[in-house]
């Protein structure tokens, strides 16, 4: 049979000699993440279940992000439930305050995930590895606990969608514009419960971070996971993060004549940046159509947008600028590593003489968790991936989605604006 590489992924996992879409499968998992929200839950059933041991104390990741560092008691709790477990179990990949990072930046920085993998989180962007080339999807906290005990998990195998972009991308466009001008099409239930599958020349020129930021909304358009074929940028970004307690990562690909339910075809050589409007991901207009939305906050930071390259060009337009009077400029770094190149570059400096603040590494305010929460009738620019309505705060405040080169040079004008006209 021919296979896509989202089955060619699911099918290696099995005992099964071949697989098709809608066939429910058995699966071993390479690794099973929980967060602060989620793991206590999946630690409480685990628990419940009379289990005492999990399959492997190396193949669990355990990172308190989302209300970290703790914004109350609650979530302080949260986080000791998550370091006792860690303790407990001996699980290795437990990120304390200090080496935490958001988790979808932070896995694929430390070499946690790659190409091949099989990889359930209990997080709904967890297919934000799929830019590695592996099958990465979001799951249940109960199904997290099931994960604690021998390593499986239960799939659907999805049918797979194909996405191929042709044309030359126009300066400050990226990844970021390319999914939301995806979601745009296709409305965010356009791939539900589908394999999103990236290709074409413009993806084969993309860099990695650029790749995140597509994989990751995957789920904003419904789908299970958003892969990209791994090449040579995907060879160069995993050769120095090969784990030591596995032998290696292994690079799939669709065969030609794969089965897809479905085949899109753009060329967005014209394509300018875009930006979601509230209150859903697919509310999508270009930047052009926006010039007179007036803005109280803007966030450049996420597991969409907070890695160096996100950093250094909100940096390269606020440089020397300051931001509009009364407007509040929130950058955080998606990980430790990337908060210290920042510092190293000199690119903090220029987020704080412009009038911003730079945080620690956290999810904060874009699950209306802290460090950045909207009141009634305020209206934020975010790097984020969702705009639901009360996403960021208030039910009655409103949220926009856009790459960081547009949230920059909105900050500086109090107004969304297109980076050109900086």
């Amino acid at each position: 049979m021919n296979y896509t590489i989202a089955e060619k992924i699911l099918l290696a996992h099995t005992g099964l000699k071949q697989i098709k879409p809608g066939d429910f499968i058995e699966a071993k998992v390479d690794l099973a993440l929980g967060n602060d929200i989620t793991a206590p839950i999946a630690i409480e059933e685990f628990k419940k279940a009379g289990f005492s041991k999990v399959f492997n104390k190396n193949r669990i990741v355990l990172v308190p992000d989302h209300f970290a560092p703790a914004k109350d008691q609650k979530s302080a709790n949260q986080c000791k439930i998550l370091a006792n477990f860690a303790k407990e179990q001996k699980i290795q990949n437990y990120f304390e305050i200090g080496c935490m990072g958001i988790e979808h930046a932070l896995l694929p920085e430390v070499g946690l995930v790659g190409p091949g993998d099989l990889i359930i989180g209990a997080d709904s962007h967890t297919c934000t590895y799929g830019a590695l080339g592996a099958y990465s999807t979001g799951i249940g906290s109960t199904d997290l606990a099931r994960c604690f005990v021998d390593g499986k998990i239960w799939l659907k195998v999805p049918h797979s969608v194909k996405f191929v972009y042709r044309g030359k991308l126009n300066k400050w466009v990226g990844g970021k514009d390319l999914i939301l001008y995806t979601i745009g099409q296709i409305g965010v239930d356009g791939a539900l419960y589908k394999a999103m599958e990236f290709a074409g020349t413009v993806i084969k020129k993309l860099p990695m971070d650029d790749r995140f930021s597509m994989s990751n909304m995957a789920i904003e358009a419904g789908g299970r996971a958003g892969i990209i074929e791994p090449d040579e940028i995907t060879r160069e970004y995993v050769a120095n993060r090969k784990p030591s307690s596995r032998k290696g990562w292994k690079f799939f690909s669709s065969d030609k004549d794969a089965a897809y339910e479905k085949i899109y075809e753009w060329d967005v050589t014209n394509l300018e940046p875009q930006v979601a409007c509230p209150h859903l991901p697919s509310n999508v207009k270009p930047v052009s159509a926006l010039k007179s939305v007036k803005i109280d906050q803007v966030v450049i930071g996420s597991c969409t947008n907070g890695r160096i390259s996100d950093l250094r060009i909100a940096a390269k337009i606020l440089k020397n600028k300051k931001v509009s009077a009364g407007l509040k400029l929130i950058i955080i770094p998606a990980t430790q590593k990337i908060y210290l190149q920042a510092v190293k570059e000199g690119l903090a400096e220029i987020f704080v003489k412009a009038g911003g603040v730079f945080s620690t590494p956290t999810c904060g305010p874009c699950l209306g968790g802290h460090m950045g929460i909207l009141t009634e009738g305020e209206v934020a620019l975010a790097t984020t991936n969702r705009n639901f309505i009360g996403r960021m705060g208030s039910p009655k405040s409103f949220v926009y989605l856009s790459n960081p080169a547009v949230a920059a040079a909105s900050a500086i004008t109090g107004k969304i604006t297109h980076p050109d006209k900086i």
